[in-house]
Formats: C-alpha cells, sequence, structure tokens
C-alpha cells in the first residue's frame, strides 16, 4: 500500500510538471488578458475576470487580486513570463507542498520531520523556478538589446516613427524583446501614451541598459533631438558593458560556483543522514533545546555569513 501511494505521489509530481511547462508555453488567445497584468487602469484590470473558468482559481482570486502581494507575484510572473494567473500559481504552490510533503513522509519513515522538510522544499521550489526564468529571460534580453537599438537606429534614419520602428523590431527579432515590444505596440495602439507603455516595458523587464533607452526616448519626445544619433551611442555604450560583463562573469564564474556549491553541502549531507540514519542527526538534541537552537543558529550563521561575502567579491559593478 505505502509504494501504491509513492508511485501515485510521483505520477502526480509528473504530471503537475508536464502542466507547468505546456502551461508556461501557451498562448493566449485574449490580448486584453495579457495587457490587464501591465496596465494601471482598474478598467484594463478587470478583463480578464471573464476568461476565469475554474470556481476555485475565481474563489482565489477575488481574495488576492486587490492586495499588494498578490500585485507583486503578478509582477514577478510577468517578469517570468509565465503565463498563470496569481491564483494558479498558488494552487500550485499548495500542491508542491503537499505532494513533496507526502513523499518525503513516505521516504523518511514516516516521521513529521521528513513531511516539514518536504512541505518547506515544495513551498521553495516554485519560486526558485520563477527566479530562475527570470534571470535567464532577463540575460537574453540584455544580449539582444544593442541589436534592437541598431535596428531602431536604421529604422529611424530610414524615416519611419518611433511607434513604426518598434513595430518592425516585434517582426524581425527573436524572443522575448520582440515579444515585448510588441506588447508596447499594442498597448499604444488601444490608445496608452507611449510614457505609459514605456514605464509598463520598464517594470516588466527591471533592466539598467533599457532604463537608458527609455529615458533617451521620453526626453528626446519632449526636448527634441536627434534621436537616432542618441541611440547609436547609447548602443555603443551598452555593447561595451555587455562585453565587460561577460569578462567579469568568466573570471568570477569560481568563485560563485565555490560560493554556491560550499554552502548547499551542508544541507545536501543533512538531508541524506536523515533519511538514512534519523536517530544520529536527533543525538544533537540530546543537550536540550536551548543548546540546540545554539548550534542551529550558529551554524547557519556561519554559513550564510560565508555564502554572502563570497557572493560580494563576486559582484562587480559594471
Amino acid at each position: 500500500m505505502t509504494w501504491i501511494i509513492v508511485i501515485g505521489g510521483v505520477i502526480l509530481i509528473v504530471l503537475l510538471i508536464i502542466g507547468v511547462v505546456v502551461s508556461s508555453n501557451s498562448e493566449r488567445s485574449i490580448v486584453e488578458e495579457r495587457l490587464s497584468q501591465y496596465l494601471e487602469d482598474d478598467s484594463q484590470k478587470n478583463i480578464d475576470k471573464d476568461a476565469q473558468k475554474s470556481v476555485i482559481t475565481d474563489w482565489v482570486s477575488k481574495r488576492v487580486e486587490k492586495t499588494s502581494y498578490g500585485d507583486r507575484i503578478a509582477r514577478e510572473l510577468a517578469r517570468a513570463d509565465l503565463k498563470f494567473k496569481v491564483a494558479e500559481y498558488f494552487i500550485l504552490i499548495f500542491l508542491s507542498i503537499f505532494l513533496v510533503a507526502l513523499i518525503l513522509w513516505f521516504i523518511g519513515n514516516r516521521h513529521p520531520v521528513s513531511a516539514l522538510i518536504g512541505a518547506v522544499i515544495g513551498g521553495i521550489a516554485p519560486g526558485q523556478y520563477v527566479k530562475a526564468q527570470q534571470k535567464q529571460r532577463l540575460r537574453k534580453f540584455n544580449d539582444q538589446l544593442p541589436d534592437m537599438l541598431n535596428l531602431m537606429v536604421n529604422g529611424l534614419r530610414a524615416g519611419y516613427s518611433t511607434m513604426q520602428a518598434m513595430e518592425a523590431i516585434s517582426k524581425e527579432l527573436p524572443p522575448p524583446i520582440n515579444d515585448e515590444f510588441r506588447r508596447v505596440v499594442q498597448e499604444m495602439q488601444i490608445g496608452i501614451p507611449m510614457e505609459t507603455a514605456l514605464e509598463n516595458l520598464l517594470r516588466r523587464i527591471p533592466s539598467e541598459d533599457l532604463d537608458f533607452v527609455v529615458t533617451a526616448i521620453n526626453v528626446q519626445r519632449e526636448v527634441g533631438g536627434n534621436l537616432s544619433e542618441i541611440l547609436d551611442n547609447i548602443s555603443f555604450t551598452i555593447r561595451e558593458r555587455i562585453r565587460i560583463k561577460g569578462e567579469v562573469r568568466v573570471l568570477t564564474a569560481q568563485v560563485r560556483a565555490s560560493g554556491s556549491v560550499l554552502s548547499l553541502i551542508p544541507f545536501g549531507l543533512t538531508l541524506i543522514l536523515w533519511f538514512l540514519n534519523p536517530d544520529y542527526l536527533l543525538s544533537v538534541t540530546q543537550g536540550g533545546p536551548l543548546c540546540t537552537g545554539i548550534i542551529i543558529c550558529v551554524v547557519l550563521g556561519l554559513i550564510s555569513s560565508s555564502y554572502f561575502i563570497m557572493m560580494k567579491i563576486a559582484d562587480i559593478e559594471v
């Protein structure tokens, strides 16, 4: 019976992963449903309510859509380009917590601590996946930014307007930069001012290089000037920054990898020892709760301090 439940839990996790991949790669059929996450107008935020078909999703959405935490989660999902509603993301977290806790509870001799470890891992995993997607997408966007600027400069010099140049970017360049500028063009087509559309773009893509471009476009629209020449100079600066950042990333890769691996080794060994011989780890509690708490705090403090010191050494501003 135990093996049947474990196998069933594994199957559920596989199905959950497949559902995440399919949902992440699917395209929305309604343009307003994608734009409503980024527009500040309350009427636009209410467009996607009719598209919610699940009773659970609708119930959760009504309770989180007006909270600051729900807005922050929606912004994080938008930055990772995950096609989830906030309620769907919360349901995913609850399922991950339950399934991982159930599996580790059976593997860990049905000990409550094993279920607690599984719940913690299941609760952290979705957030780490979202952050990894954000970093990967932001890196791709920054790498494509010089090509975008060159295409925009050529379009402006050929007589295109700023909006036409952005539309050409949305058609010619690969994702993710074409998807983001397609959203900007769609927002302007439905009547959103260019300044607001560019602010929404910068909120979805928190890039310092993109901030330079948006600032240059907004200033040129207010005071005038040769936008193509300004963007050409910015393109050269961004290319040099990307080159220097790449060199710094290569030179500091060993330090960053060492800090991550050395910080994860104690936690990995603790988990392995817990599932192999829990009595050995529980022997640390023989000194009493005060002694146990002091040991745990000292160990966590040393690990976290060493990790942040090594990451600070590898963090070089360009």
